[in-house]
């Protein structure tokens, strides 16, 4: 009688691959794609080994070991060593944000909604779902894995070889399985997707943060980290292929244990039961904006405190810039070099472009949370109230721009703390703040751009992420690889004067102030006229 259990799980596979026949290979595309030109491009920077040696000595400074890894291969720092240092934890972790949007939508996101019920009451296998999204989870990796592994060896680059490229394939398929298999975990644990969501994102930011501190001071303690695990492969130097393996034995006892809490457990219910919250509302909570804001309260504390950590890992970086970055041509590339300033201006005006984008991303989650209620059916309640349409896209948008002016202070204040401690000088907190709030009109059109994409249809919402990421490419490797200047200019953040190198555009702020506020009153005017969705 078990093999009932998992009946019908292949047709539940197929039905799976049929939902994300687009979604998936856009991520594996946009993650080869990223690999590929990143593995090019440091070709084209360093034409002798003295460069690369040059920019070798910048990883002995412990703020570089705590952001890309533990350095390997340094005295001999190859392409292949080059690329797997500075670019495979990053990737790991981009790959790792893919499987655990997967595993989620597909699991308890579909129970959260109703839909699971829909599929258990057909004659299928009380795990065939779940059996299924493994099958599934583990196709996508090892797809990855290949075409990655496959597509780093045809670009015959010198010491990129077959078993390396295959070995850096494998282990972002790895770490991917491994967060596949504990956000499955999590889903028979925590009763809501945003839970689930909330519990493997922050194992991954604890991974980040133990393997950080490992590398830096205790080499014991990176192997506590799943992120660690893969980085001691030592990818085209040694080619360690046993941590690969301890990551997929680790990933198919996850799934077992998920299988198993997932047949002792009630639909919709969780090891983990919600705390019960107070009898009576308070006059705060009974309000539209004031319910957006508690039932988004954890996620935005989570991002405030990894706004201001990832200011403040990059301030620590500033006290030894210039003898670090003055002489190797990727970091001047990257930078556009400015005659008269300074490396660290040059270098902070760079970075807030980075967290201004970074900081995008709570801002649009917050936006987007009337979509997500929307397609849960229960904006319905609030607009069978006193709450006008009006009223309720307008206190989505009101938290947004808070958000905003929060995350991006958030992020200033972080790189100026540290970066006050390591810089002989100090740094002008006046002169930060300028550098990271000046981006705001960007995040503005952002929203804007979210608020239209509602009015339209909660079908194209989503589409927002696509040119987040697009605005992220062109503008922090718009220079390193060389793009045109027409395609920065495609993208807000590309209009922003980026201080303290470059004078103030009050012209161009307000120019992309008003074409934000167009895109919301488009938005507001689309949304009080469109059917609602479920």
């Amino acid at each position: 009688m078990s093999h009932l259990l998992w009946k019908q799980t292949g047709r539940l596979s197929r039905f799976l691959f049929r939902q994300n026949r687009i979604r998936m290979p856009i991520w594996i595309l946009s993650i080869v794609m990223l690999t590929l030109t990143i593995a090019v491009s440091f070709t084209d920077l360093y034409d002798n080994k003295a460069e690369r040696q040059a920019i070798a000595e910048t990883m002995h400074n412990p703020a570089m070991t705590a952001m890309v890894g533990k350095g390997y291969g340094l005295d001999d720092y190859t392409f292949g060593a080059m690329m797997a240092h500075q670019m495979l934890l990053f990737t790991a972790i981009i790959v790792a944000v893919m499987s655990i949007l997967l595993v989620t939508r597909h699991t308890r996101a579909e129970e959260e909604d109703g839909r699971m019920e829909l599929i258990r009451s057909l004659p299928t296998g009380r795990l065939a779902n779940l059996v299924a999204v493994q099958n599934f989870a583990l196709v996508i990796n090892l797809l990855l894995a290949l075409i990655v592994g496959i597509g780093l060896f045809s670009l015959r680059i010198e010491s990129i070889d077959l078993q390396g490229s295959l070995l850096y394939g494998a282990s972002l398929g790895a770490i991917g399985y491994f967060f596949a298999a504990i956000t499955a975990v999590f889903a028979q644990l925590s009763e809501s997707s945003r839970g689930a969501n909330g519990f493997a994102f922050l194992l991954l930011g604890m991974a980040y943060i133990v393997r950080a501190i490992g590398d830096v001071s205790n080499e014991t303690l990176s192997w506590f980290s799943p992120l660690g695990w893969i980085l001691g492969g030592e990818v085209f130097v040694s080619n360690y292929w046993w941590p690969v393996l301890i990551t997929i034995m680790a990933s198919f006892f996850l799934w077992l244990l998920s299988l198993y809490l997932h047949h002792i457990r009630d639909m919709g219910a969780g090891f983990l039961p919600a705390i019960a919250g107070r009898r009576q509302a308070s006059i705060w909570l009974t309000t539209p904006i004031g319910l957006f804001v508690r039932i988004q309260r954890t996620t935005m504390i989570a991002w405030a405190m990894a706004l201001f950590a990832i200011g403040v890992s990059y301030g620590s970086v500033l006290g030894d810039l210039e003898s670090f970055f003055a002489d190797v041509d990727m970091m001047q590339q990257m930078l556009n070099p400015v005659e008269g300033y300074t490396l660290m201006e040059q270098f902070i005006a760079m970075l807030m472009s980075i967290m201004a984008m970074i900081s995008t991303v709570p801002v649009l989650l917050a936006m987007l949370k009337i979509i997500s209620e929307e397609k849960k059916n229960r904006t319905e309640h609030f607009l069978s109230r006193a709450v006008s349409r009006p009223r309720l896209i307008g206190s989505s948008l009101a938290i947004a721009f808070i958000v905003a002016f929060i995350m991006i202070s958030l992020a200033a204040v972080g790189l100026w703390s540290a970066g006050t401690a390591v810089v002989e000088d100090g740094l002008d907190f006046i002169v930060v703040y300028k550098a990271a709030i000046v981006y705001l009109p960007a995040i503005w059109v952002m929203l804007g751009i979210t608020v239209t994409l509602i009015g339209i249809s909660v079908k194209f919402s989503s589409f927002v992420w696509g040119y987040l990421l697009y605005s992220f490419i062109v503008v922090y490797l718009g220079n390193l690889l060389q793009f045109p200047e027409w395609m920065m200019k495609l993208s807000p953040f590309g209009h922003i004067p980026q201080l303290p190198i470059e004078d103030m555009d009050w012209g161009v702020t307000v120019s992309l102030t008003l074409i934000a506020v167009v895109f919301m009153f488009i938005g507001f005017i689309g949304y009080r006229k469109r059917d609602l969705e479920g």
